[in-house]
């Protein structure tokens, strides 16, 4: 058996409490989509929180809690009092995050959770890979400049700091695409929008493309479960449990909020890479460097230790609810008119043909 097969308690070889407790938790973020899903579920189960965020998004939501207002960049001396049975950590994205947090916490922060991504894995990956396959190595791993070709690579650094700070007891999510309310990103809320207006859609190909998501919420009570219960490793968190493509994903959109009349046009790849179609025009689609197989993280872990997964169209249900109510800011993705350009293009290729 692999090590990171092995779930561990507190101590090497300590056995495992199943019976959930209620716990003093730290949540570094906690008012934005993933930490203000695992905020509310903490709230729900009756834990006691104390929230270390800026102040700048939804700042007076969760009354309840104790808030302390700081950048993490700049001072964390309002974290030199206190302690916690847990530290969740929504927003550490480069290594010096780890490293500062542990300076000020020393033992006082409990178990601590890293929430990671499936971009800490080197490309190419093998087709279903699990949590041992090789992480990227940044040849410069003293950068700070965070982009796509980066992001990964610090996140694995990352990794190696919460393990080395806080110890092997530590708790570390690596999710592919989260999705569901609240998500600012707006990626998934875009295509659920967007086929819910109807008509003719431009879905970019290929549609077999392998697809992972997971609901925030679902995400949320599992971190917290596995705080609750004592258990820590390095953990995939993806879903569906079986697996889809991006074809299923859209079609299950469309089957969940489009007008009857809604189809999808599958349009090439490398038809929309040469027009300068990115994935920030379409989001969720990779775009100019796909690379499919990073969308086939095994989830068996997780799942055997107790991830639960609802439905995917319980999830773009609720989406929908909550995306009407949210207004997205000015953003780069696909015009309307860009839209029925592009397609029309795409037809008269075909005809061509």
């Amino acid at each position: 058996m692999k090590r990171s097969d092995v779930f561990v308690a507190d101590e090497p070889g300590a056995t495992v409490d199943e019976t959930e407790h209620k716990l003093r938790i730290l949540i570094i973020g906690g008012t934005r989509f993933i930490g203000r899903h695992i905020a509310e579920r903490a709230f729900a189960d009756g834990h006691e929180i104390t929230l270390f965020h800026r102040g700048r998004f939804a700042a007076d939501i969760f009354p309840q809690a104790e808030h302390r207002l700081g950048d993490r960049n700049a001072d964390l001396h309002l974290l030199g009092s206190g302690s916690w049975d847990a530290t969740i950590d929504m927003c550490a994205y480069f290594p010096r995050h780890v490293h500062a947090l542990a300076d000020v916490l020393g033992d006082r922060g409990g178990r601590y959770t890293f929430v990671s991504s499936v971009s800490a894995y080197g490309v190419p990956v093998a087709k279903g890979f699990d949590e041992d396959s090789p992480v990227v190595k940044l040849s410069d791993p003293t950068t700070e400049i965070l982009t796509d070709s980066t992001y990964g690579g610090l996140k694995a650094l990352g990794e190696q700091a919460a393990i080395e700070r806080f110890g092997p007891g530590s708790l570390v999510v690596r999710p592919t695409y989260v999705v569901g309310s609240h998500d600012f990103s707006w990626r998934f809320p875009w295509w659920v929008t967007r086929l819910a207006r109807g008509g003719e859609v431009l879905a970019p190909g290929p549609a077999d493309d392998p697809c992972q998501i997971i609901d925030a919420r679902d995400l949320a009570a599992w971190i917290l479960s596995m705080n609750e219960r004592g258990l820590s490793g390095i953990f995939h968190a993806v879903g569906p449990a079986v697996p889809i493509t991006w074809k299923t994903l859209l079609k299950t959109i469309a089957a969940e909020v489009a007008p009857r009349e809604t189809s999808l046009s599958w349009v090439d790849r490398d038809f929309l890479v040469s027009h300068g179609i990115t994935d920030v025009d379409l989001p969720l689609w990779p775009g100019v460097e796909p690379d499919p197989a990073m969308l086939t993280a095994n989830p068996a872990k997780a799942l055997n230790a107790g991830l639960k997964l609802r439905p995917l169209e319980e999830t773009i249900s609720d989406t929908f609810v909550w995306a009407r109510t949210y207004q997205p800011g000015d953003g780069s993705t696909l015009t309307v008119e860009r839209e029925t350009e592009l397609l029309a293009m795409w037809k008269v290729l075909l005809n061509e043909k």
